[in-house]
């Protein structure tokens, strides 16, 4: 996959620039086909970006918000995306459809979620570990290897089990947005960009990929015709 990178100054720039090109997105896709669908990983970076969405006009009645993953917690642990995603979309009248990480019958749960998601996505915000990782789809789990599920779930990482999109879900993104900032990000990016598949985040395909990074993490070459976000 073809990615276009932007380097910024630092985090807030990242932020802003990011909520800047989604709100123009929302409101393009919002014109041609009444809605705006997007799927959100966690992190600070993507929070920030909410809340100088704030300040943008966007439709909100008209957008539709999934989960890319979600750790296995109770509604309101403050380790949950959900939390944090609610409480940066404040009183934004989004329609917001969380992942089912509270259900007994989990692999059900990760089933039906697979069902609620559109045919395609407007766009999937991702985020890079510095261990490659993307979404929860970490080096060495199986659930890397799942494609004939749109859902499934992880062995524990960092301290939770983890429901996540897989590849072929990722692969309904009309547009895939990277938020990268940090020092210990650089030589992940590196790897993205330059389309390593040894890293998780090397193997997600999507019809366009626009990498916003910081001064820290992308002092490395854009690839060949990377432009800045129209």
């Amino acid at each position: 996959m073809q990615h276009e990178l932007q380097v910024v100054a630092d985090p807030d720039a990242v932020a802003g620039t990011a909520a800047a090109f989604v709100a123009r997105l929302a409101r393009t896709c919002v014109q041609s086909h009444g809605r705006f669908t997007f799927a959100v990983s966690g992190g600070h970076t993507p929070w920030a970006m909410f809340a100088r969405l704030a300040h943008e006009h966007v439709p909100w009645e008209h957008v539709a918000v999934f989960q890319v993953d979600e750790r296995v917690a109770p509604d309101g642990d403050p380790d949950r995306n959900l939390t944090h995603l609610r409480e940066s979309l404040g009183a934004a009248p989004a329609e917001v459809i969380a992942m089912p990480v509270n259900d007994t019958d989990l692999d059900a749960a990760a089933a039906a979620y697979g069902r609620s998601l559109p045919g395609r996505f407007d766009l999937v915000h991702l985020g890079l570990g510095p261990d490659g990782h993307t979404a929860s789809l970490v080096p060495r789990d199986p659930v890397l290897e799942v494609s004939d599920r749109l859902v499934a779930l992880t062995a524990p990482y960092m301290g939770h089990q983890r429901m996540t999109l897989t590849y072929p879900a990722l692969a309904r993104a009309q547009q895939v947005l990277w938020l990268i900032t940090g020092a210990d990000k650089r030589e992940p990016l590196s790897r993205l960009v330059a389309g390593d598949r040894s890293i998780p985040a090397g193997r997600v395909e999507a019809a366009a990929s626009l990498v916003l990074a910081d001064a820290a993490a992308g002092q490395v070459p854009a690839r060949a015709g990377a432009q800045p976000p129209a």
